[in-house]
């Protein structure tokens, strides 16, 4: 829960950051009831390295990735032997070999069973993962592709890092996977009819990871929620006409939720009435920033309450990048 964790950051930090007390109200105000980590809270009250970090996402992503991908399978009634393509988005660890690589045996995939890990996407990988699988199904009719998006973003909370960039990915980022079967023919709930992503040229210094001997540090040089206001709605639009759709021919976006104030701005951007992204609300209060994999959650909530005849999936990532995914409803 949320007022746990101010408990033990405050003890962590209250005496050795000056900037604690002003910085504390952002556990409050980041709309974040709870959360779900990998770890125990005590885990991270010991500095720790790349092994013990390294160790820690090996063990959990691999398990959330088989539970996941488990759940999507049995959604859609295969079994893993069924799976001809695996895509794996991942950006708070490394694993060589990868996620998908490490689960084989216990999930049962195939020998022949082709490999995508994407690496590097930050938040805007569940989109763009998304993408990436339904080109992959689209240029093999028939075959079953499997996306797995897990996201272990609590693993980079700094001890060492009196920053307010710490304090911020503290108050917001948990951990989390989704997984989605994708295949080109038939059947289905939705079709993915359009994707596209929009590159911002000169922003390799809004978000990422600055990396040393201790592991993953967060970066937030600039603000989001004012650059989404700014910027995403020339972007999504620009996307979305290269498919020949027009931002009103949009019944519902699904957004990812970086945060409270994040999707107050894309309502803004996208020109929506305060209060629309409420599945998104819903989904940052029960599990918070999830990176990548919160947009899928999103989704599923989307999917579960009726899906309307055409949404559009965004998101926006390291980079600085914006992705976005039409969907149209089939049944």
């Amino acid at each position: 829960m949320q007022d746990e964790v101010v408990g033990v950051v405050r003890k962590l930090f209250g005496d050795r950051y000056g900037g604690f007390d002003r910085m504390a109200s952002v556990f409050e105000t980041a709309g974040i009831c709870k959360r779900h980590s990998v770890r125990p809270l005590h885990w991270f009250c010991e500095p720790r390295g790349w092994k013990e970090r390294t160790a820690a996402y090996l063990d959990g992503a691999k398990e959330l990735f088989i539970d996941a991908a488990t759940k999507a399978l049995q959604d859609a009634h295969l079994k893993a032997s069924d799976v001809d393509a695996v895509v794996t988005v991942s950006s708070t660890g490394i694993a060589t070999p990868s996620l998908e690589a490490r689960a084989s045996l216990q999930m049962g995939f195939r020998e022949d069973v082709q490999r995508i890990p994407i690496f590097g996407l930050g938040c805007a990988g569940g989109v763009s993962g998304l993408a990436v699988a339904a080109r992959l199904a689209k240029a093999q009719p028939g075959a079953v592709v499997l996306l797995l998006v897990v996201e272990l973003c609590t693993l980079a909370f700094r001890l060492d890092r009196l920053t307010k960039a710490n304090m911020i990915a503290t108050a917001l980022f948990g951990d989390g996977g989704a997984a989605c079967v994708l295949r080109a023919g038939d059947g289905g709930i939705a079709e993915i009819d359009l994707c596209g992503e929009h590159l911002w040229p000169d922003t390799l210094e809004i978000m990422g990871w600055d990396v040393d001997s201790q592991g993953f540090d967060v970066i937030f040089a600039q603000s989001i929620p004012s650059f989404a206001e700014e910027n995403l709605q020339a972007a999504v639009s620009g996307i979305l006409a290269r498919g020949g759709v027009g931002m009103h021919e949009i019944d519902r976006f699904c957004c990812h939720p970086g945060g409270a104030k994040v999707i107050v701005a894309l309502e803004k951007a996208l020109g929506l009435a305060p209060g629309t992204l409420d599945h998104e609300r819903g989904i940052l209060r029960d599990y918070g920033n999830m990176s990548s994999a919160t947009v899928l959650f999103v989704l599923d909530k989307l999917l579960r309450t009726g899906l309307p005849a055409r949404s559009a999936m965004t998101a926006m990532g390291p980079g600085f990048t914006a992705s976005c995914v039409s969907l149209k409803r089939l049944a």
